[in-house]
């Protein structure tokens, strides 16, 4: 088999719902001696939006030779359809910038995962309002931006932000327990490729001290929540989400250290799905293809 027909593909899509739009896509595969890997489709019948993600191959002579020529055939069927379509080459990795102020946790579980070869990304930098994880970021081999923030200066420190990721040519944004406001503005320039973790006591118990409160209250289900940035606080698509159960047993600490587990795990599976194009957004929720 050469190159070109081991690369594989993967076509996302989203578009009004009509009559058609699976015959289109895997009829012009079957012409172009395209082999199907992997397809899931849903219908929202509420919004009348149709969502695919289909994963292929080359199979035989006539399937275009390059990405370029992958996205050229399927440009008369995207227009066709007027659908918000992407092609990308799997072996592509997106890369991603990682925001965070000074806990570790999910910061290190993805430089693991990424350092092991067990995310499929390339995180090009690491950007903080605290000096604290230049360590744990520059022994991985990553570059560190310290980027103080204030009221003050809250405008500049952001347009720092885009330009490590301009300079980095990174695509995606990673809050990993960032304990700063991103402004609307950029949310807006953000909007679908800024990916945050909080806990999952919102709205119940904000502020200072989640897990104390929570275990004042005696709460039995703690969690994690991963989600898209928008300009309303925590309230943007959600990705990906995880409980554990506890009880009278458990000191706040014990709940602190469970719920810092889940929120390395869950932003983890947000990340490695957001990489393998399985998230699409549907208006205030996300369609995940897992």
């Amino acid at each position: 088999m050469s190159e070109d027909a081991a690369a594989r593909y993967i076509l996302t899509l989203a578009c009004e719902d009509k009559i058609g739009i699976v015959a289109a896509v895997t009829g012009l595969l079957a012409e172009r001696d395209g082999f199907i890997l992997d397809s899931q489709q849903y219908a929202d019948l509420d919004s009348g939006r149709f969502f695919m993600r289909v994963e292929f191959r080359g199979a035989g002579p006539r399937f275009p030779q390059g990405l370029a020529a992958v996205q050229a055939a399927f440009a008369p069927i995207i227009a066709r359809f007027e659908m918000d379509a992407r092609i990308i080459d799997r072996a592509a990795k997106p890369r991603f910038v990682i925001a965070v102020s000074q806990g570790s946790h999910c910061l290190n579980d993805l430089l693991h995962r990424w350092s092991t070869g067990n995310l499929a990304i390339d995180i090009v930098g690491v950007v903080s309002n605290h000096e604290t994880l230049r360590r744990l970021t520059e022994w991985h081999g990553v570059p560190f931006h310290h980027l103080p923030v204030s009221d003050a200066n809250r405008a500049e420190q952001e347009a720092a932000m885009l330009r490590v990721m301009a300079e980095g040519e990174a695509e995606y944004l990673v809050l990993a327990r960032y304990m700063q406001v991103l402004s609307s503005d950029l949310s807006d320039r953000l909007a679908g490729r800024c990916i945050n973790i909080h806990h999952s006591f919102l709205p119940g118990f904000k502020g200072a001290k989640p897990y104390h409160r929570a275990h004042e209250r005696g709460v039995k289900l703690i969690g994690a929540t991963a989600h898209f940035v928008t300009g309303d606080l925590d309230e943007g698509p959600i990705i990906e989400q995880a409980v554990e159960r506890v009880d009278h047993r458990q000191s706040a600490d014990d709940l602190i250290r469970t719920g810092r587990d889940i929120e390395a795990q869950v932003l983890a599976r947000a990340v490695r799905w957001v990489a393998e194009q399985r998230v699409l957004i549907d208006g205030r929720k996300t369609i995940v293809f897992r």
